[in-house]
């Protein structure tokens, strides 16, 4: 299938745009608020990293991604990492201080499609590549390597309602407010949600993607009483199943992402009536966004947009069990996509991953 702006592969593969814009805008590490700067010996790239939530399981892998693509690649000698928990205003003084570093580009994780476009513009001005991972900032000239998020939210919510027969009273527990991967699959919900006017949301919450955070807003819908028929969460799944399984309560239809224990969870609790769906959201978009940004600085004229394409893994049927068995990696942590790479555009093994190493890094 040949998509108009380039190649469309379906599957859970890449998609290449070549618009500049969407339209729709390793375990936590103490690291300090200054960049981290991993060097290595040799004529290579210096890549300079922002992101703006720490702690994050989903993040940590995207970080990890990121520093096993440039050790890998062999065309990276410096990578300056700034990884912290901050907002817009963080971000900005994050970025300006690694365009102060004179970095050859700039892998940022937005905070925000728009707050960050002076000190992005004042990259490009400069000659330093940028390439937005996970979240697209509306600023031409900027590459994007992200998951389509708009089609997570509807792939899931459309599962969701699906199993419920088209009614019943569902538990809508979203991620960070504000954020555009949040915003789209909030649009892609919606979408689903509008073909099935018997669906009622009894309750909608923010969970920060915050484990801590999810586990009391489900107990406190299970406190107010409310029947819940099913649940959908952006990536605080396996919460959910634990709360649950506490509180004795018999499962309902389940929808989040492809994390390592609930993936676990959809195969090992099957017997106990857990139904489960996992939709894809792979964290290497960090690492694919290292090559890009290496493709770019070579003057390859890479795609400005490569957009991967989720799939879901239903328990209930023996493609998406089979699909969650072949993915179980007790070794990965528990918070960690198990879709660890992007095909093409990461070239490091699971172990390098894992490992979490820059490049010069021992």
């Amino acid at each position: 299938m040949v998509h108009k702006y380039g190649k469309l592969f379906t599957g859970g593969a890449i998609v290449a745009l070549a618009a500049t814009s969407l339209g729709t805008a390793a375990l936590a590490q103490d690291e300090s608020m200054a960049p981290e700067a991993s060097m290595a010996a040799g004529d290579g790239y210096v890549i300079g990293v922002s992101n703006t939530l720490q702690g994050n399981g989903w993040r940590e892998e995207m970080i990890c991604s990121i520093r096993a693509q440039a050790a890998a690649s062999g065309r990276v000698d410096q990578l300056i990492v700034a990884h912290r928990t901050t907002d817009a205003a963080g971000q900005l003084e994050d970025l300006r201080n690694l365009i102060a570093s004179d970095v050859d580009a700039i892998i940022v994780n937005p905070a925000d499609p728009n707050a960050l476009n002076a000190a992005l513009q004042e990259a490009l001005d400069k000659g330093i590549i940028v390439v937005a991972v996970d979240q697209a900032v509306n600023l031409p000239g900027t590459y994007l390597v992200s998951n389509d998020q708009v089609e997570y939210g509807r792939l899931g919510g459309q599962w969701l309602f699906d199993k419920l027969g088209g009614s019943g009273n569902v538990v809508y527990m979203r991620g960070g407010a504000g954020a555009q991967a949040d915003t789209d699959r909030d649009t892609g919900f919606r979408a689903a949600l509008a073909d099935y006017p018997d669906i009622n949301i009894i309750s909608e919450t923010f969970t920060g993607w915050d484990p801590a955070t999810g586990a009391q807003q489900i107990a406190d819908v299970f406190a107010s009483g409310q029947q819940i028929d099913g649940v959908w969460t952006s990536g605080i799944d396996s919460t959910i199943v634990d709360a649950f399984t506490a509180a004795g309560r018999e499962f309902v239809p389940i929808v989040g992402a492809d994390n390592a224990l609930f993936v676990q969870q959809m195969v090992d609790l099957a017997p106990d009536g857990l139904v489960a769906a996992a939709v894809t959201n792979t964290a290497s978009v960090g690492g694919a966004g290292v090559t890009v940004a290496i493709q770019a600085l070579d003057g390859e004229n890479p795609e400005m947009q490569l957009i991967n394409q989720p799939q879901l893994w239903d328990n209930t049927t023996e493609e998406g069990q089979a699909e969650a068995m072949a993915h179980i990696d007790p070794s990965l942590n528990a918070l960690w996509p198990v879709t660890w790479e992007v095909p093409g555009y990461t070239t490091y093994t699971k172990d390098e991953l894992k490992a979490c190493k820059g490049p010069g890094e021992e």
